[in-house]
C-alpha cells in the first residue's frame, strides 16, 4: 500500500456515504491549493483528468 493510499483509504471510510457537488469538490481543491500551493499542478492534474473522464466513452 502506498502511503497516499491511507488518506484515500479515510476518505471512503469517513465520506463514503456523502454526497456532494462538483461545485463543493471544485471549491475545497481551491481551498486545498491556496493552502498549499506546492501541490497546485498536482490538483490540476487530477481536475482536468476529473473533468474529461467520460471522453473515451464516445
Amino acid at each position: 500500500m502506498y502511503f497516499t493510499d491511507r488518506g484515500l483509504e479515510e476518505l471512503e471510510e469517513r465520506r463514503g456515504a456523502d454526497e456532494v457537488t462538483l461545485a463543493w469538490l471544485a471549491a475545497k481543491m481551491r481551498d486545498f491549493v491556496d493552502a498549499n500551493p506546492e501541490f497546485e499542478t498536482a490538483v490540476e492534474r487530477l481536475a482536468t483528468y476529473l473533468a474529461r473522464d467520460d471522453e473515451d466513452d464516445d
